[in-house]
């Protein structure tokens, strides 16, 4: 199906068309949101995704929904997302919006019958993460955290070489490091983002406690990275230390497949942005370099197999994450594919393993089991 807009002109109306292809049978979703995530990500890879169709965008700020509407076309507009909710052509919806109001909106969507995918984190409480779970299960419906990473080509050809080719894992090292230059580059490379006095925003100020935000917002990508990789963690000992603006936890952990590991979290570097892993196994190496997300690169990554003299390397010319994670969402719900992407567990679990590593650190590094967390940061 070729995508085209119309264009009035002088009375008579011309058809433009697009370089965006889609399928005869989409997804059709509305968004919920359009902050910076949205306006960044989420808008663009639904125009882009083959497989969906942007029927609707909700926010209550009248005039970024105007702006938005004017650039992005979908069918309806809403700045009350239980009216969006009722729209019977749309089946799932994106919701980027604040961290805090992340359990809630999916709750109201789950309970009006939508598929959703959520930006990570998944919520700030593991109670209310939990009766999501219940309600996805007892509707049958899809919940996917916006972990993108997931969608990263060399990512994908380091887990399947962990999986098949690796041997037993015994360590795992990697490292999320924010830059100081991050923000001129997602400048540089972002489409203007528009703000607005109107724009909705959580009780208090989140930023307040950076300990807190730095490790839901950052710390989300780098459990679920481990764990995409890795599988589950047991337990996390973290080391904290700020200097001045420079925040910087070490977080040693132990995981179910008897590996062990070390997790640096670091905002900000002053370099450029630095991400990426090393996993040792008995049969061979992972190395890999990640670049900041906004670039839209494959992280580079070599495989070394001891049995058979190789480094193996991919090639992933796509590094589109979002429009990638949207089209395997769309793919899971039209086809009843295998879902790729972080679901509910997933985002549980990466939760949990940011209240373990707070508490830790508040008691001066202990050992702290994932398993005994309850509660929200």
């Amino acid at each position: 199906m070729q995508t085209d807009a119309k264009m009035v002109s002088k009375g008579e109306v011309t058809i433009m068309k697009v370089n965006i292809k889609k399928d005869s049978n989409c997804l059709k979703i509305g968004i919920l949101g359009c902050g910076t995530i949205c306006q960044a990500a989420h808008f663009e890879a639904a125009v882009k995704a083959r497989n969906v169709e942007l029927i609707a965008i909700c926010d209550v700020a009248e005039d970024l929904l105007t702006k938005m509407e004017a650039v992005y076309s979908p069918k309806r507009v809403y700045t009350d997302f239980s009216k969006m909710l009722k729209d019977t052509e749309i089946d799932a919806v994106i919701i980027g919006i604040g961290d805090q109001f992340h359990t809630a909106c999916t709750k109201m969507a789950l309970m009006a019958g939508k598929h959703v995918l959520v930006e990570k984190p998944l919520g700030v409480n593991l109670s209310e993460c939990g009766e999501l779970r219940d309600i996805a299960n007892e509707k049958g419906l899809i919940v996917q955290v916006g972990n993108m990473k997931r969608f990263d080509g060399g990512i994908l050809y380091a887990r399947n070489f962990i999986q098949k080719e690796i041997g037993e894992v015994t360590t795992f090292k990697v490292w999320y490091c924010d830059s100081t230059g991050r923000y001129q580059v997602c400048d540089n490379v972002m489409p203007p983002i528009y703000t607005s006095p109107s724009m909705k925003k959580p009780a208090g100020n989140p930023k307040a406690d950076l300990e807190k935000y730095y490790l839901l917002g950052h710390g989300s990508h780098l459990f679920d990275t481990a764990r995409y990789l890795m599988g589950n963690i047991i337990s996390v000992e973290t080391k904290h230390v700020i200097k001045g603006n420079l925040y910087s936890w070490l977080i040693a952990c132990d995981f179910e497949n008897g590996a062990i590991g070390n997790l640096d979290l670091t905002i900000a570097v002053r370099a450029d942005w630095h991400e990426g892993f090393q996993i040792y196994g008995t049969n061979g190496t992972v190395f890999a370099k990640v670049y900041n997300p906004w670039i839209f690169k494959t992280s580079e990554v070599e495989c070394c197999n001891e049995t058979t003299r190789e480094i193996k390397k991919p090639f992933e010319p796509d590094g589109h994450f979002y429009r990638r994670q949207l089209e395997s969402f769309a793919e899971a719900i039209l086809d009843g594919k295998e879902q790729v992407g972080a679901d509910l567990d997933d985002g549980i679990a990466a939760l949990r393993a940011i209240i373990a590593s707070y508490e830790s650190y508040q008691n001066n590094g202990r050992k702290t089991y994932l398993k005994d967390m309850k509660g929200g940061i």
